[in-house]
């Protein structure tokens, strides 16, 4: 059987950590995903999710297809307008990353190579589709983490 192209192959990497943040989010209510860790810090399960939603835009869409492609929160490049989501829904936030998630999927499956070049406005200088993927699974590592306390903090429960 003929291996399928590098592309497709990497794609699968962030499918894990991108389930797992939703995984984390599974059976809240609108309030319980806006519950902050502790003041002053508006971080939250709602908060992740959004800010998420950014990532994805920014390092695919942005880099990709339309280096001034608007921010979803943010009239500038602020990834932390994410992170308020005090007035935010599950809905809202939900359709949004899973929109950002599937734009980022189609733009690996249709990449010919992993070096496929985009230009990162934010750094004024190209990057290739690796480096790019790279980043993002390192975003959802981190934030996943985060994502664990969160929802332990909610209701107590631990494990993806």
């Amino acid at each position: 059987m003929p291996s399928s192209p590098a592309p497709a192959r990497a794609s699968g990497a962030a499918r894990p950590s991108r389930t797992t943040l939703a995984m984390k989010c599974e059976g809240l209510s609108d309030e319980e995903l806006r519950q902050r860790s502790m003041p002053p810090s508006t971080l939250s399960l709602l908060g992740l999710v959004r800010h998420m939603a950014e990532v994805e835009r920014a390092w695919f869409r942005r880099v990709f297809q339309d280096n001034d492609a608007p921010m979803v929160w943010s009239d500038t490049v602020d990834f932390q307008a994410a992170y308020d989501a005090d007035a935010s829904t599950r809905r809202e936030a939900f359709t949004a990353w899973e929109a950002e998630v599937e734009n980022s999927r189609r733009v690996e499956r249709e990449a010919a190579s992993l070096d496929q070049a985009g230009h990162q406005p934010r750094w004024g200088e190209d990057v290739s589709l690796r480096m790019v993927m790279l980043h993002v699974l390192l975003e959802y590592a981190r934030h996943n983490g985060h994502a664990d306390f969160l929802r332990e903090g909610v209701d107590g429960t631990v494990g993806a």
